[in-house]
């Protein structure tokens, strides 16, 4: 019995989707496999730092032996990157960084070598270099983006804002919700200054959704802006509302362009109310809010958030620092300054020569 023909342009039953399984498998297996290579070659330059090191302080070798080394390591493998005398003193630099080998195996050498560096040449502290190599593999941080974010001092930030989610809800939800919202927020990447209204940058911020949602942190999703409550026949509207996907609840965002003040909560509690009965499903945790302001005192937030038992936090928010006349005219502008970036050349991963 002889094989059917296979036609080129019609193929064969379920063939379909037996290619988009094996392109997954591949897929897969190339994105394994290149894991594996760069983990790797972190550990080589580990243990390169490390024998460095060692062979410093027992045999008391100077920093030149760096540049000696570099010169005969290139000679003998000619076609690898990453020999060179600046590469290898960051070798002996994340060496010394580094003194717990099984952290290292399991989580450092995760991260690209760009990665590390960015965490050598930003952070101080190994308790900081420990907490931004969390985020970046819960996240898959760009080695851009994890710069970024030290940059805006993420660390120093999340966690910050003034809630009441101990009391208003469950372990560890409560936990989960404290860490997702910081303080203060930073909007400079709206390109609006302090003077901008509340309407203004509620726009912005749709307009930048990307690094609006890059600014909330990982889980929050965008539902919409202005959204229509009709309670009673009558029409009210939310600044913005998102649902977080890890917390598994709508969150409520009010925007108010002054100081905090007590009565602000009484708006927000309505909201929150209006989305749990309207909204949310029974699968829903209880809606969370946030209330975004321009400055706040502390104590007062506290005492206002002290009597509420719907979740709610509040947090302050930053723009552009106002600037003289003179000054504003001279300064690009948002759009002159994202030509330019088009414009440039991409940032590369490649070793440092």
């Amino acid at each position: 019995m002889s094989d059917s023909p296979i036609s080129l342009n019609q193929p064969p039953e379920g063939y379909a989707d037996w290619l988009v399984d094996l392109k997954t498998r591949i897929h897969t297996a190339q994105q394994s496999a290149t894991l594996a290579v760069n983990r790797e070659l972190v550990l080589l330059y580990w243990h390169i730092g490390c024998d460095i090191l060692a062979r410093q302080a027992a045999q008391g070798w100077g920093a030149k032996v760096t540049e000696r080394l570099a010169h005969d390591l290139r000679a003998a493998f000619p076609e690898m990157k990453g020999f060179s005398p600046r590469n290898l003193k960051y070798m002996r630099a994340f060496a010394e960084a580094w003194t717990d080998a099984e952290f290292v195996q399991q989580a450092v050498a995760q991260l690209p070598w760009g990665h590390n560096l960015v965490l050598l040449d930003r952070l101080n502290t190994e308790a900081e270099r420990r907490w931004y190599i969390a985020r970046t593999l819960e996240h898959n941080w760009s080695r851009n983006i994890l710069g970024m974010q030290i940059e805006t001092r993420l660390l120093e930030r999340s966690g910050k804002a003034v809630t009441n989610f101990s009391a208003s809800l469950p372990k560890p939800q409560s936990d989960l919700a404290r860490e997702s919202v910081k303080d203060p927020y930073r909007f400079d990447f709206l390109g609006l200054t302090n003077e901008a209204q509340e309407r203004e940058i509620e726009n912005a911020l749709v307009k930048h959704v990307t690094e609006f949602l890059l600014e909330l942190g990982a889980g929050f999703a965008f539902v919409g802006r202005q959204v229509l409550l009709d309670v009673g026949g009558d029409e009210f509207f939310i600044d913005l509302l998102f649902y977080h996907l890890k917390l598994r609840c709508y969150v409520v965002i009010e925007l108010k362009g002054g100081k905090f003040k007590p009565e602000h909560l009484g708006q927000l509690g309505f909201y929150l109310t209006s989305v749990d009965r309207q909204v949310k499903s029974e699968q829903d945790n209880p809606t969370i809010g946030l209330l975004l302001c321009k400055s706040k005192n502390k104590i007062v937030a506290e005492y206002a958030l002290g009597d509420k038992t719907q979740p709610m936090g509040i947090a302050e928010y930053k723009l552009l620092e106002s600037l003289p006349a003179e000054l504003q005219t001279s300064l690009p502008s948002i759009e002159q300054i994202e030509r330019e970036l088009a414009d440039s050349s991409a940032f590369t991963e490649n070793d440092p020569e």
